[in-house]
């Protein structure tokens, strides 16, 4: 198979890629920073789990890969902005610093190409139970990496099969109406927040369901995560945002491959 082309973009948004957990995809989001290079990239939290770490220690080579890579980009002349999460917040207090050439802030203001100005916050703040009933929170964590410990099994039959990938915890999560009243929740305390901050556009993590939609004048735009769906947001050079599935992507490049060598040499 031919090796993709890079993509030039103008800014990237991942969030939720839980270094440190054995559900972190990290090697897909290797493959995805390999082909896409950013003036920007925005982490927007939860990018190292230090809840899971702090219980047992698990750091294969690909989630070291995928540090030295982002370090990679930094000292190439990329900007990097870590937004910390609920999992990663003792870096929070180290807002205001620099390491590495990574810029550390609580929460964060950018402007798109096309004026809009957005703001970054990974979103925890509006998550009641994380903030108020700490032992809960890590509670359902842990139901969180039982789901996903089957999701791999689940993953390895469908592969056997031919088939797509599915991902059994967020179906779960998407079929519990409690869950789905949550998510609307928390989408429009998001966007009150930014209201007040007056921008255009807020953009988040925490959830993992990656999502862009309008409510009234703002624009809620959601990164989802690297543990299912392998979700990043991108900003074209005009300022369009653009969620890329690469799960989706990898598939749809992998069906055009095998296309490309099925056709006839042209005499």
């Amino acid at each position: 198979m031919t090796t993709p082309a890079v993509r030039h973009l103008r800014t990237l948004f991942i969030s939720d890629v839980h270094l440190g957990t054995r559900g972190s995809q990290a090697q897909a989001l290797l493959d995805f920073l390999k082909i896409h290079e950013a003036d920007e990239i925005y982490l927007v939290g939860d990018i190292i789990d230090g809840w899971r770490l702090r219980k047992a220690w698990h750091w294969p080579q690909s989630h070291n890969d995928v540090v030295q890579k982002l370090l990679r980009k930094a000292r190439k002349g990329t900007r990097i902005v870590f937004v910390p999460g609920n999992h990663d917040e003792f870096l929070r207090d180290y807002a205001g610093s620099n390491f590495g050439g990574v810029e550390i802030f609580e929460e964060a203001i950018h402007t798109c190409a096309d004026g809009r100005k957005m703001l970054l916050l990974h979103g925890d703040k509006f998550d009641t139970v994380v903030r108020n009933v700490r032992w809960l929170a890590l509670l359902g964590d842990q139901a969180y990496d039982f789901a996903i410990w089957l999701n791999g099994h689940i993953a390895r039959v469908r592969r056997c099969l031919g088939l797509p990938y599915w991902s059994f915890s967020q179906w779960s999560k998407d079929k519990v109406k409690q869950a789905v009243s949550f998510v609307t929740a928390f989408e429009e305390a998001v966007v009150r927040d930014a209201r007040h901050h007056d921008v255009d556009v807020v953009l988040c993590g925490h959830i993992h369901k990656a999502v862009m939609k309008n409510f009234g004048d703002i624009t809620y735009v959601n990164c989802g995560d690297w543990v299912e769906s392998c979700t990043a947001v991108l900003e074209h050079h005009d300022g369009r945002l653009e969620i890329c599935h690469w799960h989706k992507s990898r598939d749809d490049e992998l069906r055009q491959a095998s296309l490309r060598r099925r056709e006839p040499i042209a005499a």
